[in-house]
């Protein structure tokens, strides 16, 4: 089975025993929660647009392993018009779901660790890069999801992991055995953790040789005991609760992010990509933050669309669509949002390959197009948020507007234009709630300032691959001077 239908993947995910709590509880179905089910819509629309044929190009490539026709979200990048392809397949989906659908962290971790460890292997005769693609294809085959877990809690930030108070701050091997390795710690800020078959797991910085127990990559099932997930809360997430449409924005679709704690977790030796060789523990965090960096010239972007498509909805259901101000607003708007794009197709396009035959992104573009989502998406919002107006956020609720006695004065009293519904006009606000303040918000705007690594981060990686030095050159022979 290569490509499993949105409903096969649903009962695939509720056929899981994961370990989820949430508000004190633990949750036995977490997939058909009221808080939890956005979340996993998000990700079955992955499956769903690769059944559709109109789609079957963005959505789908051909193994490179079996020759058969995949997901993309599980393919190796063997083109740079692969890597095009990718960032217009994250527009797509962040058209479709105006929220994170959570298979792009798996899909860059992939690409990552594809390379690093053969790379590795080609260094120390260690046999990771065939351990990980038997782990690839297994999940090609299956069209599994999985969770790309990079990030760790790190505790003080100024100390190396070998120097935290608690040594679990940071994930490391507390045990090596014959047939696997045993690991302790956490990853935070897991996006779709619970929606995923597996959690592929990467170092989170560069490592010295006293941090080699911390230099660790491998694959686990999400359910593998010894693993359980604390959800993180949201703005509005009860809202859901409510058996409301209006209130929650983006009734349909969503995205979670969960605390994932490896509470001595063991590690068979074919699932190990990395153990110990902490030189390449830089080569893979770079990597995959440049593959994630692009990624977000593409879903950031998808859900640019829908909030600028809302802004222009609310200015009709307004009645102001034609003043001159509002429609410079929605041109900047549409500017800053294809301006990202620009940057994703850009640092695709110079894409080059790698020595294991993947391609990788340019690096240098990569952290100028994450640089640049730092910043415009809150401008986006917040151009989206004058026009919308302060109702947007001062609005009564859905059970107020159908109250047979104070409905009847909402509907009065909150009509905008003649022939748009009351009820339509709060609906378009309540979106744009919802992507620039409200639960989509991890999935737009605050998230685009600090998912796939601080706006410092990006700015550290351009001052080392900008060139500094070719450019003085640069200068100085156009000025004939010599030295």
């Amino acid at each position: 089975m290569a490509l499993m239908t949105g409903e096969q993947y649903m009962e695939s995910i509720r056929n899981m025993n994961m370990q989820v709590y949430m508000f004190g509880e633990k949750i036995e179905n977490p997939a058909d929660h009221p808080i939890l089910r956005p979340s996993l819509n998000s990700v079955r629309m992955t499956y769903d647009l690769a059944q559709m044929p109109e789609y079957e190009d963005l959505m789908t490539a051909k193994s490179h392993i079996t020759g058969e026709k995949i997901n993309r979200f599980a393919h190796i990048h063997q083109s740079t018009d692969d890597l095009c392809k990718k960032v217009k397949m994250q527009r797509l989906c962040g058209q479709k779901t105006a929220a994170c659908f959570q298979r792009c962290v798996g899909m860059d971790a992939f690409n990552a660790v594809y390379s690093t460890s053969y790379e590795c292997d080609q260094a120390h005769g260690t046999n990771y890069h065939d351990n990980f693609l038997k782990f690839l294809e297994y999940c090609q085959t299956n069209d599994l999801t999985t969770d790309g877990a990079m990030t760790d809690p790190k505790g003080d930030r100024s100390k190396a992991p070998h120097e935290q108070e608690d040594p679990d701050l940071f994930l490391r091997v507390v045990e090596r055995r014959p047939d696997g390795i045993v690991v302790r710690g956490a990853k935070a800020h897991q996006t779709g953790i619970i929606n995923s078959h597996e959690v592929l797991v990467m170092p989170t910085i560069s490592m010295g040789e006293k941090d080699k127990d911390y230099a660790v990559a491998f694959s686990v099932p999400v359910d593998t005991k010894g693993i359980y997930m604390i959800i993180g809360r949201q703005s509005c997430d009860t809202r859901k609760l409510e058996n409301t449409t209006m209130d929650v924005g983006n009734p349909e679709f969503g995205g979670v992010e969960a605390l994932v704690v490896f509470d001595d977790v063991f590690v068979p030796n074919d699932r190990i990509f990395l153990n110990g060789e902490y030189e390449f523990a830089g080569v893979l965090v770079e990597r995959f933050a440049g593959y994630h960096r692009q990624s977000y010239g593409g879903c950031k972007v998808g859900v640019g669309d829908v909030l600028i498509g809302a802004a222009a909805v609310a200015a009709e259901y307004n009645g102001v669509q034609k003043a001159s101000h509002v429609k410079d607003k929605l041109i900047e708007m549409i500017h800053l949002n294809e301006t990202l794009y620009c940057c994703g197709i850009a640092c695709s396009a110079e894409g080059s390959a790698t020595p294991s035959g993947n391609y990788l992104i340019n690096l240098l573009l990569a952290n100028v197009c994450k640089q640049n989502i730092t910043r415009f998406p809150y401008e986006i919002a917040r151009l989206a948020e004058d026009i919308a107006g302060g109702l947007m956020v001062t609005a009564p609720s859905e059970k107020d507007l159908k109250d047979p006695v104070i409905g009847p004065v909402v509907e009065k009293y909150f009509k905008g234009v003649a022939n748009v519904s009351t009820e339509n006009r709060l609906k378009i606000l309540r979106l744009i709630e919802n992507l620039t303040l409200g639960t989509a918000a991890v999935g737009y705007r605050t998230e685009s300032m600090h998912g796939a690594g601080s706006p410092q981060a990006q700015r550290i990686m351009i001052s080392r691959q900008g060139n500094l030095a070719e450019k003085k050159a640069l200068a100085k022979s156009l000025a004939h001077i010599e030295e």
